[in-house]
């Protein structure tokens, strides 16, 4: 189990600020999720996470510096499923989800029984058994998706870094990929961080919700706390109404004009 801390976290592109000052303290075992309109910085601030982009201020992992570890190391803390990721040409599934088990294989580099047993797995449980063997470039948008969350998942980091997970995918397999992080994350006490657009489903699956607009935190709470209309009218420039379902999670319903 590990938490994750950020403090006065700040990061960009070049000399362009996108993300400022961003404190945010995440429990073992807890989800947040991430929200904000369109050029908030959503997907900036879990690249400096993850250290993929300039930035200033630390981010903690179980009381460690992430800052001073080496790449191998900080790769058994951090996972890191991107929105738009790079993916090599000419590798099956199965090889490129193997490439999260990197950080745990041995001075020969080679992956042995548990490593296949861990990638099998993942595999059968996100619907991707069926295409082991199939190149990636013949994948479907919805189909990558879940490989690299595969392989993001393969890694067994303690914290999970999730770049809009559901981009490409229908309702049904939108709450399967979710309802098995959950799992997941209740299982191995998995730290979840993880940027979403539909607010009914960040509402539904995170415990909390980071705010952000114009780069910086505009509220944080539970979902019922920063959900509201008039949050998110003034954030989003939207006509909302905030229905709920029987267990009380948010509903974001959209109002005509």
């Amino acid at each position: 189990m590990s938490s994750l801390q950020t403090h006065g976290l700040s990061a960009g592109y070049r000399r362009t600020t996108v993300v400022s000052d961003v404190s945010v303290t995440v429990d073992s075992g807890g989800w947040l999720g991430i929200i904000g309109p369109n050029g908030s910085g959503k997907s900036t601030l879990l690249k400096a996470v993850a250290g993929l982009v300039r930035h200033e201020g630390r981010v903690v992992v179980d009381g460690r510096a992430v800052a001073g570890l080496r790449r191998r190391e900080r790769a058994r803390l951090v996972g890191y499923a991107p929105q738009i990721p790079q993916l090599p040409v000419g590798m099956t599934v199965t090889d490129y989800v193997l490439l999260g088990r990197t950080p745990h294989l041995g001075p020969l580099g080679r992956e042995g029984a548990r490593d296949l047993e861990v990638v099998g797995g993942f595999l059968e449980r996100l619907d991707l058994d069926r295409l082991a063997d199939r190149q990636l470039a013949t994948l479907s948008g919805g189909e990558r998706q879940r490989t690299v969350l595969a392989r993001a998942l393969a890694q067994q980091a303690g914290v999970l870094l999730l770049d809009e997970p559901t981009t490409g995918l229908d309702v049904g397999h939108a709450q399967a990929l979710l309802d098995l992080v959950d799992e997941l994350r209740r299982e191995l006490g998995t730290t979840v961080v993880m940027t979403l657009h539909d607010l009914t489903l960040a509402a539904q699956y995170a415990e909390r919700l980071l705010l952000l607009d114009g780069g910086r935190v505009a509220a944080e709470g539970t979902p019922g706390e920063v959900l509201t209309p008039a949050t998110l009218s003034e954030r989003y420039t939207a006509r909302v109404t905030v229905l709920h379902t029987p267990d009380g999670s948010p509903v974001i319903a959209p109002v005509r004009g």
